[in-house]
């Protein structure tokens, strides 16, 4: 389609057609939706995994669909702000993932090569975005999903965080 819109404004018009599919008449829930977006918690074992792979000397960023300002909100509620050098928004190259140039923001703000970056999500899509751009690319599939059909596969799958600091020596 070659246009962009960001985070917050999809968001909303995806909650507007679930609202409508499903017939959903208390419209005040979006409002309180969107707003969740920017509190999200962290599961339990991310500050720690964080913390481990700070104290190995590895960077630590995000790399969002989301906003500037939405992951700034979200880190700031989750308390992870100090563990991390680098928030990567797409809205800085108006594209999403699984654009290469979404990921190539990570080799720029954090000037290493591809292939030493570990990738790691829950989205299945992100994740084979991430592995076919030459990132190692671990898929945290901690409902246990089957693996989707894509073009490229993660170098591993784990339930938890608590997984990762041990393999991260590799990378």
């Amino acid at each position: 389609m070659g246009r962009h819109a960001d985070f917050r404004q999809v968001t909303g018009e995806a909650l507007d057609y679930a609202f409508e599919h499903f017939e959903v008449v208390d419209r005040g829930l979006r409002s309180d939706l969107l707003a969740a977006y920017r509190e999200l918690d962290c599961y339990p074992e991310v500050e720690e995994t964080l913390r481990a792979l700070r104290d190995r000397g590895s960077a630590t960023a995000i790399l969002s669909n989301g906003s500037p300002a939405m992951l700034a909100s979200a880190v700031k509620a989750a308390g992870i702000g100090e563990l991390l050098d680098e928030l990567l928004s797409v809205e800085k190259v108006g594209i999403y993932k699984p654009s290469p140039a979404v990921y190539q923001l990570a080799v720029d703000g954090l000037s290493v090569d591809s292939g030493r970056i570990l990738f790691m999500s829950s989205n299945g899509r992100d994740v084979a975005g991430a592995a076919a751009f030459g990132f190692h690319a671990v898929w945290v599939n901690r409902s246990r999903q089957t693996e989707e059909r894509l073009p490229a596969r993660p170098e591993r799958v784990i339930e938890s965080l608590d997984e990762l600091p041990d393999s991260v020596s590799s990378v």
